[in-house]
Protein backbone atom coordinates (compact mmCIF):
# COMPACT_ATOMS: atom_id res chain seq x y z
CA UNK A 1 0.00 0.00 0.00
CA UNK A 2 1.08 3.57 -0.68
CA UNK A 3 0.13 6.62 1.39
CA UNK A 4 0.97 10.13 0.21
CA UNK A 5 0.78 13.08 2.57
CA UNK A 6 0.41 16.44 0.80
CA UNK A 7 1.51 19.13 3.21
CA UNK A 8 3.33 22.40 3.80
CA UNK A 9 5.40 20.70 6.51
CA UNK A 10 6.87 17.44 5.13
CA UNK A 11 9.78 17.49 7.59
CA UNK A 12 7.36 17.55 10.52
CA UNK A 13 5.57 14.49 9.15
CA UNK A 14 8.77 12.62 8.33
CA UNK A 15 9.99 12.89 11.92
CA UNK A 16 6.94 11.00 13.14
CA UNK A 17 6.74 8.54 10.27
CA UNK A 18 10.36 7.45 10.71
CA UNK A 19 9.88 6.24 14.29
CA UNK A 20 8.53 3.15 16.06
CA UNK A 21 6.30 0.60 14.34
CA UNK A 22 5.39 2.76 11.36
CA UNK A 23 9.07 3.58 10.76
CA UNK A 24 9.99 -0.11 10.81
CA UNK A 25 7.10 -0.90 8.47
CA UNK A 26 8.41 1.66 5.98
CA UNK A 27 11.97 0.40 6.27
CA UNK A 28 10.77 -3.17 5.79
CA UNK A 29 8.80 -2.36 2.66
CA UNK A 30 5.44 -3.19 4.23
CA UNK A 31 4.07 0.24 3.37
CA UNK A 32 5.18 3.16 1.21
CA UNK A 33 4.63 6.60 2.71
CA UNK A 34 5.76 9.76 0.98
CA UNK A 35 5.48 13.39 2.09
CA UNK A 36 5.17 16.01 -0.64
CA UNK A 37 5.60 19.73 -0.12
CA UNK A 38 2.66 21.57 -1.69
CA UNK A 39 4.79 24.72 -1.73
CA UNK A 40 6.93 23.13 -4.46
CA UNK A 41 3.99 23.57 -6.84
CA UNK A 42 3.50 27.29 -6.24
CA UNK A 43 4.01 29.50 -9.28
CA UNK A 44 4.66 32.52 -7.08
CA UNK A 45 8.31 33.62 -6.99
CA UNK A 46 8.15 33.64 -3.19
CA UNK A 47 6.49 30.20 -3.17
CA UNK A 48 3.31 31.56 -1.61
CA UNK A 49 0.44 29.12 -1.42
CA UNK A 50 -2.15 31.26 0.39
CA UNK A 51 -4.10 34.48 -0.09
CA UNK A 52 -6.80 36.59 1.57
CA UNK A 53 -10.35 35.28 1.46
CA UNK A 54 -12.90 36.83 -0.89
CA UNK A 55 -15.66 38.58 1.01
CA UNK A 56 -13.37 39.59 3.85
CA UNK A 57 -12.52 37.86 7.07
CA UNK A 58 -9.52 36.97 9.15
CA UNK A 59 -6.85 34.49 8.17
CA UNK A 60 -5.56 33.22 4.86
CA UNK A 61 -6.85 30.51 2.52
CA UNK A 62 -4.70 27.95 0.70
CA UNK A 63 -4.95 28.53 -3.04
CA UNK A 64 -6.37 26.01 -5.46
CA UNK A 65 -3.56 26.04 -8.05
CA UNK A 66 -0.66 24.60 -6.00
CA UNK A 67 -2.88 21.92 -4.48
CA UNK A 68 -4.42 20.95 -7.82
CA UNK A 69 -1.05 20.78 -9.57
CA UNK A 70 0.36 18.71 -6.70
CA UNK A 71 -2.52 16.23 -6.97
CA UNK A 72 -2.30 16.01 -10.75
CA UNK A 73 1.44 15.41 -10.66
CA UNK A 74 0.92 12.66 -8.10
CA UNK A 75 -1.72 11.03 -10.30
CA UNK A 76 0.62 11.20 -13.28
CA UNK A 77 3.47 9.68 -11.28
CA UNK A 78 1.33 6.81 -10.01
CA UNK A 79 -0.39 6.17 -13.31
CA UNK A 80 -3.69 6.09 -11.46
CA UNK A 81 -5.80 8.41 -9.36
CA UNK A 82 -5.29 7.92 -5.61
CA UNK A 83 -8.19 8.20 -3.19
CA UNK A 84 -7.74 11.77 -1.92
CA UNK A 85 -8.79 12.59 1.63
CA UNK A 86 -8.92 16.10 3.05
CA UNK A 87 -8.35 16.17 6.80
CA UNK A 88 -11.03 18.52 8.08
CA UNK A 89 -13.17 19.06 11.21
CA UNK A 90 -16.11 19.23 8.78
CA UNK A 91 -15.51 15.66 7.59
CA UNK A 92 -17.02 12.40 8.76
CA UNK A 93 -15.63 11.17 12.05
CA UNK A 94 -12.83 8.63 11.61
CA UNK A 95 -13.80 5.18 12.85
CA UNK A 96 -12.03 1.84 13.06
CA UNK A 97 -14.41 0.50 10.42
CA UNK A 98 -13.34 3.23 7.99
CA UNK A 99 -9.69 2.51 8.85
CA UNK A 100 -10.21 -1.13 7.84
CA UNK A 101 -11.77 -0.03 4.55
CA UNK A 102 -8.96 2.41 3.78
CA UNK A 103 -6.30 -0.20 4.59
CA UNK A 104 -7.67 -2.32 1.73
CA UNK A 105 -6.97 0.42 -0.84
CA UNK A 106 -3.80 0.52 -2.93
CA UNK A 107 -3.26 4.29 -2.87
CA UNK A 108 -4.56 7.02 -0.60
CA UNK A 109 -3.43 10.65 -0.46
CA UNK A 110 -3.97 12.78 2.63
CA UNK A 111 -4.33 16.50 1.97
CA UNK A 112 -3.38 18.70 4.91
CA UNK A 113 -4.94 22.12 5.06
CA UNK A 114 -3.47 25.03 6.97
CA UNK A 115 -4.27 28.64 7.87
CA UNK A 116 -8.09 28.95 7.50
CA UNK A 117 -8.39 25.95 5.21
CA UNK A 118 -8.40 25.48 1.45
CA UNK A 119 -10.24 27.09 -1.44
CA UNK A 120 -13.64 25.37 -1.79
CA UNK A 121 -12.87 24.50 -5.40
CA UNK A 122 -10.17 22.12 -4.18
CA UNK A 123 -12.84 20.09 -2.41
CA UNK A 124 -15.06 20.14 -5.48
CA UNK A 125 -12.32 19.26 -7.97
CA UNK A 126 -9.91 16.78 -6.39
CA UNK A 127 -11.07 15.61 -2.95
CA UNK A 128 -12.93 12.29 -2.67
CA UNK A 129 -13.87 12.55 1.00
CA UNK A 130 -13.29 14.64 4.10
CA UNK A 131 -12.35 12.99 7.38
CA UNK A 132 -12.21 14.41 10.91
CA UNK A 133 -10.46 12.86 13.90
CA UNK A 134 -12.67 14.68 16.39
CA UNK A 135 -14.89 17.64 17.10
CA UNK A 136 -12.12 20.15 17.67
CA UNK A 137 -9.91 22.38 15.53
CA UNK A 138 -6.14 22.12 15.09
CA UNK A 139 -3.71 24.50 13.42
CA UNK A 140 -3.31 22.22 10.42
CA UNK A 141 -4.10 18.82 8.94
CA UNK A 142 -0.71 17.27 9.60
CA UNK A 143 -1.48 15.72 12.98
CA UNK A 144 -4.79 14.23 11.80
CA UNK A 145 -3.05 12.87 8.69
CA UNK A 146 -0.39 11.23 10.85
CA UNK A 147 -3.09 9.70 13.04
CA UNK A 148 -4.84 8.24 10.01
CA UNK A 149 -1.59 7.01 8.44
CA UNK A 150 -0.58 5.30 11.67
CA UNK A 151 -3.98 3.67 12.13
CA UNK A 152 -4.05 2.39 8.55
CA UNK A 153 -0.46 1.15 8.54
CA UNK A 154 -0.83 -1.00 11.65
CA UNK A 155 -3.69 -2.84 9.92
CA UNK A 156 -1.50 -3.98 7.03
CA UNK A 157 -0.24 -7.59 6.89
CA UNK A 158 3.09 -8.11 8.63
CA UNK A 159 3.18 -4.76 10.45
CA UNK A 160 2.06 -6.22 13.78
CA UNK A 161 2.84 -9.68 15.11
CA UNK A 162 -0.52 -11.07 13.96
CA UNK A 163 -4.19 -10.30 13.58
CA UNK A 164 -4.77 -11.00 17.25
CA UNK A 165 -2.54 -8.00 18.01
CA UNK A 166 -5.31 -5.65 16.95
CA UNK A 167 -8.47 -7.77 16.87
CA UNK A 168 -8.81 -7.63 20.66
CA UNK A 169 -8.05 -3.93 20.96
CA UNK A 170 -10.52 -1.26 21.98
CA UNK A 171 -13.01 -0.30 19.25
CA UNK A 172 -11.86 -2.93 16.71
CA UNK A 173 -14.79 -5.24 17.50
CA UNK A 174 -17.03 -2.50 18.92
CA UNK A 175 -15.90 -3.30 22.45
CA UNK A 176 -13.40 -1.59 24.71
CA UNK A 177 -10.34 -3.61 25.62
CA UNK A 178 -10.13 -5.57 28.86
CA UNK A 179 -7.60 -4.60 31.61
CA UNK A 180 -4.07 -5.91 31.17
CA UNK A 181 -1.26 -6.52 33.67
CA UNK A 182 2.42 -7.38 33.81
CA UNK A 183 5.05 -7.83 36.55
CA UNK A 184 5.19 -7.23 39.45
CA UNK A 185 2.33 -9.40 40.69
CA UNK A 186 1.62 -6.97 43.54
CA UNK A 187 2.15 -3.20 43.47
CA UNK A 188 0.96 -0.66 46.04
CA UNK A 189 -1.14 -3.40 47.60
CA UNK A 190 -2.94 -4.15 44.33
CA UNK A 191 -2.61 -7.68 43.01
CA UNK A 192 -3.07 -9.08 39.53
CA UNK A 193 -6.48 -10.84 39.28
CA UNK A 194 -6.05 -14.49 40.23
CA UNK A 195 -7.77 -15.75 37.10
CA UNK A 196 -4.91 -14.39 34.96
CA UNK A 197 -2.33 -16.55 36.72
CA UNK A 198 -4.57 -19.61 36.99
CA UNK A 199 -3.47 -21.09 33.68
CA UNK A 200 -7.10 -21.88 32.88
CA UNK A 201 -7.44 -20.56 29.33
CA UNK A 202 -11.23 -20.75 29.08
CA UNK A 203 -11.70 -18.88 32.36
CA UNK A 204 -9.20 -16.24 31.29
CA UNK A 205 -11.00 -15.73 27.97
CA UNK A 206 -14.36 -15.40 29.68
CA UNK A 207 -12.99 -13.00 32.30
CA UNK A 208 -11.52 -10.82 29.57
CA UNK A 209 -14.75 -10.89 27.60
CA UNK A 210 -16.78 -9.85 30.63
CA UNK A 211 -14.33 -7.10 31.47
CA UNK A 212 -14.62 -5.77 27.90
CA UNK A 213 -18.40 -5.89 28.11
CA UNK A 214 -18.38 -4.13 31.48
CA UNK A 215 -16.08 -1.34 30.34
CA UNK A 216 -18.04 -0.81 27.15
CA UNK A 217 -21.34 -0.81 29.03
CA UNK A 218 -20.09 1.77 31.52
CA UNK A 219 -17.99 3.99 29.26
CA UNK A 220 -19.26 3.62 25.68
CA UNK A 221 -22.66 1.92 25.70
CA UNK A 222 -23.28 3.22 22.16
CA UNK A 223 -20.72 0.72 20.85
CA UNK A 224 -22.76 -2.24 22.03
CA UNK A 225 -25.30 -1.61 19.29
CA UNK A 226 -22.82 -2.74 16.62
CA UNK A 227 -20.96 -5.39 18.66
CA UNK A 228 -21.24 -9.08 17.80
CA UNK A 229 -22.82 -10.46 20.99
CA UNK A 230 -23.97 -13.99 21.79
CA UNK A 231 -26.61 -15.02 24.32
CA UNK A 232 -24.08 -15.31 27.12
CA UNK A 233 -22.92 -11.75 26.41
CA UNK A 234 -26.47 -10.44 26.35
CA UNK A 235 -27.28 -12.17 29.64
CA UNK A 236 -24.17 -10.64 31.21
CA UNK A 237 -25.11 -7.15 29.99
CA UNK A 238 -28.58 -7.64 31.39
CA UNK A 239 -27.04 -8.47 34.77
CA UNK A 240 -25.00 -5.25 34.58
CA UNK A 241 -28.19 -3.28 33.93
CA UNK A 242 -29.86 -4.91 36.93
CA UNK A 243 -26.86 -4.11 39.13
CA UNK A 244 -27.08 -0.45 38.10
CA UNK A 245 -30.73 -0.34 39.15
CA UNK A 246 -29.94 -1.49 42.69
Amino acid sequence: MRIDILTLFPEMCERVLSESIIGRARAGGLVEIYCTNIRDYSKDKHRRVDDATYGGGTGMIMQVQPIYDCCMELESRLGTRPHIIYMSPQGKLLTQERIKELSAMDNIALLCGHYEGVDERVLEEVVDEEISIGDYVLTGGELPALVLADAVTRMLPGVLAGEEAYEEESIYNSLLEYPQYTRPYEWHGKKVPEVLISGHHANICRWRREQSLTRTFLRRPDLLESADLDKKDLDFIESLKNDCKK
